[in-house]
Protein backbone atom coordinates (compact mmCIF):
# COMPACT_ATOMS: atom_id res chain seq x y z
CA UNK A 1 0.00 0.00 0.00
CA UNK A 2 2.49 2.50 -1.34
CA UNK A 3 0.80 6.02 -2.16
CA UNK A 4 1.64 9.44 -1.99
CA UNK A 5 5.53 9.22 -1.29
CA UNK A 6 4.74 7.71 1.59
CA UNK A 7 6.59 4.51 3.46
CA UNK A 8 5.46 1.26 3.07
CA UNK A 9 3.63 0.44 6.21
CA UNK A 10 1.79 -3.21 6.53
CA UNK A 11 -2.20 -3.26 7.21
CA UNK A 12 -3.33 -5.96 9.42
CA UNK A 13 -6.44 -7.46 9.39
CA UNK A 14 -7.27 -4.69 12.69
CA UNK A 15 -6.68 -1.62 10.60
CA UNK A 16 -8.45 -3.42 7.68
CA UNK A 17 -11.25 -3.35 9.59
CA UNK A 18 -10.75 0.40 11.00
CA UNK A 19 -10.94 1.13 7.36
CA UNK A 20 -13.85 -0.36 6.57
CA UNK A 21 -15.67 0.39 9.33
CA UNK A 22 -14.71 4.37 8.51
CA UNK A 23 -15.69 3.95 5.02
CA UNK A 24 -19.26 2.39 6.45
CA UNK A 25 -19.78 5.15 8.85
CA UNK A 26 -18.70 7.83 5.91
CA UNK A 27 -21.52 6.33 3.83
CA UNK A 28 -23.90 6.49 6.31
CA UNK A 29 -22.83 9.87 7.18
CA UNK A 30 -23.99 10.81 3.96
CA UNK A 31 -27.19 9.00 4.03
CA UNK A 32 -28.08 10.63 7.03
CA UNK A 33 -27.34 14.40 5.46
CA UNK A 34 -29.91 13.68 2.70
CA UNK A 35 -32.27 12.26 5.06
CA UNK A 36 -31.81 15.33 7.29
CA UNK A 37 -31.76 17.58 4.40
CA UNK A 38 -35.73 16.21 3.54
CA UNK A 39 -36.68 16.29 6.72
CA UNK A 40 -36.11 20.24 6.86
CA UNK A 41 -38.03 20.63 3.94
CA UNK A 42 -40.95 18.64 5.29
CA UNK A 43 -40.53 20.63 7.98
CA UNK A 44 -40.78 23.85 5.91
CA UNK A 45 -43.40 22.34 3.95
CA UNK A 46 -45.49 22.07 6.58
CA UNK A 47 -44.75 25.09 8.55
CA UNK A 48 -45.72 26.62 4.86
CA UNK A 49 -48.99 24.87 5.02
CA UNK A 50 -50.38 25.55 8.44
CA UNK A 51 -49.43 29.27 7.37
CA UNK A 52 -51.21 28.69 4.45
CA UNK A 53 -54.27 27.06 6.45
CA UNK A 54 -54.53 30.25 8.69
CA UNK A 55 -55.06 32.31 6.02
CA UNK A 56 -58.02 29.87 4.13
CA UNK A 57 -61.59 31.58 4.67
CA UNK A 58 -63.26 27.67 4.32
CA UNK A 59 -64.30 25.84 7.42
CA UNK A 60 -63.82 22.69 5.64
CA UNK A 61 -60.34 22.09 3.51
CA UNK A 62 -58.63 19.80 0.68
CA UNK A 63 -56.92 17.88 2.44
CA UNK A 64 -54.18 14.72 1.21
CA UNK A 65 -54.40 11.61 2.74
CA UNK A 66 -52.41 9.21 0.42
CA UNK A 67 -53.01 9.82 -2.92
CA UNK A 68 -56.18 11.22 -2.64
CA UNK A 69 -57.62 14.29 -1.16
CA UNK A 70 -60.46 14.32 1.42
CA UNK A 71 -62.85 17.22 2.87
CA UNK A 72 -61.64 17.22 6.35
CA UNK A 73 -62.77 19.81 9.29
CA UNK A 74 -60.44 22.99 8.89
CA UNK A 75 -59.89 22.19 13.08
CA UNK A 76 -59.03 18.76 12.27
CA UNK A 77 -56.60 19.51 9.35
CA UNK A 78 -54.87 21.87 11.97
CA UNK A 79 -54.37 19.13 14.54
CA UNK A 80 -53.32 16.36 11.80
CA UNK A 81 -50.58 19.73 10.52
CA UNK A 82 -48.91 19.88 14.10
CA UNK A 83 -49.09 16.54 14.96
CA UNK A 84 -46.88 15.65 11.95
CA UNK A 85 -44.54 18.92 12.11
CA UNK A 86 -44.02 17.29 15.78
CA UNK A 87 -43.55 14.15 14.79
CA UNK A 88 -40.90 15.25 11.49
CA UNK A 89 -38.76 17.76 14.53
CA UNK A 90 -38.42 14.74 16.56
CA UNK A 91 -37.39 12.49 13.12
CA UNK A 92 -35.18 15.52 12.70
CA UNK A 93 -33.61 15.44 16.16
CA UNK A 94 -32.82 11.84 16.38
CA UNK A 95 -30.95 12.05 12.72
CA UNK A 96 -28.86 15.04 14.15
CA UNK A 97 -28.02 12.83 16.99
CA UNK A 98 -27.03 10.39 14.69
CA UNK A 99 -24.69 12.45 12.95
CA UNK A 100 -23.03 13.57 15.96
CA UNK A 101 -22.14 10.02 16.82
CA UNK A 102 -20.89 9.22 13.54
CA UNK A 103 -18.77 12.19 12.87
CA UNK A 104 -17.15 11.56 16.49
CA UNK A 105 -16.41 8.14 15.49
CA UNK A 106 -15.27 9.01 12.32
CA UNK A 107 -12.75 11.53 13.91
CA UNK A 108 -11.91 8.47 16.17
CA UNK A 109 -10.77 6.75 13.70
CA UNK A 110 -9.17 9.13 11.86
CA UNK A 111 -6.73 9.55 14.75
CA UNK A 112 -5.56 5.95 14.77
CA UNK A 113 -5.60 5.96 10.86
CA UNK A 114 -3.33 8.70 10.39
CA UNK A 115 -1.58 7.94 13.74
CA UNK A 116 0.01 4.37 11.74
CA UNK A 117 -0.43 5.32 8.00
CA UNK A 118 0.51 9.12 7.99
CA UNK A 119 0.13 10.46 4.84
CA UNK A 120 0.11 6.97 2.79
CA UNK A 121 -3.87 6.96 3.48
CA UNK A 122 -6.13 9.70 2.60
CA UNK A 123 -9.59 9.37 4.41
CA UNK A 124 -11.08 13.19 3.97
CA UNK A 125 -13.22 14.42 0.93
CA UNK A 126 -12.58 16.55 -1.83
Amino acid sequence: MQQGGGSETEVTWEDQQNINKFSRLNNRFHELEDEIKASKEKCDNLEDAGNELILADEEIVRFQIGEVFVHVPREEVETRIEEMKEATSKDLEKLEEEKETIVAQMAELKKILYAKFKDSINLEED
